[in-house]
């Protein structure tokens, strides 16, 4: 163990070679950083987690468990953190990976929706026109949902290109959302109320993550 460890890259704060003997789901969110900066920046910073790698891999199994045995052609990871757990389930399910990006960044055709995010900034993002065909199920993938308007964008460009992202109501196919936490916001309830969700947030633990605890 000793050898192991001393190739672990680590710092002060982190051990990226400890691993508790029991892990239960969500043991990892306690890697996650707390704001340290003020109220210009996010809450928590879920990337310090990223960097374990017994945390991630826990983490990415934790948000495609109830995904086990659905018909998914696609997952689709929102730009920017989403890139990262998209990617990594992308991997682990053998499947293609679609950024949906921040206007501004791709030099093909897109297709563009406007939206509000957390911080009550309108912003536009866009996703390429010729990855998406009628039909395709999706797992769309971003780090976190907090009002869910990010979340509703990218479903809806899915949507207009002829996309499925996995309504709970049939005929829709059940493949859909996956983030770590989705808070109980008016948005975030909607998004849970019309789509397969998944996330990592244990029921107890639910009420501090709404509060921003």
């Amino acid at each position: 163990v000793a050898s192991r460890c001393s190739q672990c890259l680590q710092s002060p704060r982190m051990d990226l070679c400890h691993v508790p003997a029991t892990r239960e789901k969500g043991w990892y969110l306690a890697l996650m950083a707390p704001n340290i900066k003020g109220p210009n920046y996010a809450w928590l910073d879920p990337s310090r987690l990223y960097c374990h790698p017994q945390g991630l891999q826990d983490c990415v199994a934790d948000l495609l468990q109830p995904f086990q045995g659905d018909p998914i052609d696609m997952v689709a990871g929102i730009d920017a953190m989403g890139f990262i757990l998209g990617a990594a389930a992308a991997a682990t399910l053998r499947k293609g990976f679609l950024a949906i990006r921040k206007a501004g960044h791709l030099c093909v055709q897109t297709l563009e929706q406007p939206y509000t995010d957390y911080s009550g900034r309108d912003k536009v993002m866009e996703v390429r026109t010729d990855a998406i065909t009628p039909s395709l199920r999706i797992l769309l993938v971003d780090q976190w949902v907090e009002t869910g308007g990010t979340m509703r964008a990218a479903i809806q460009l899915v949507e207009r290109l002829g996309g499925v992202v996995a309504a709970l109501r049939p005929p829709r196919v059940p493949t859909g959302v996956a983030a770590i936490c989705i808070e109980d916001s008016e948005g975030g309830r909607w998004i849970q109320e019309h789509y397969k969700c998944s996330h990592c947030v244990p029921p107890r633990l639910q009420p501090r993550f709404d509060r921003h605890q």
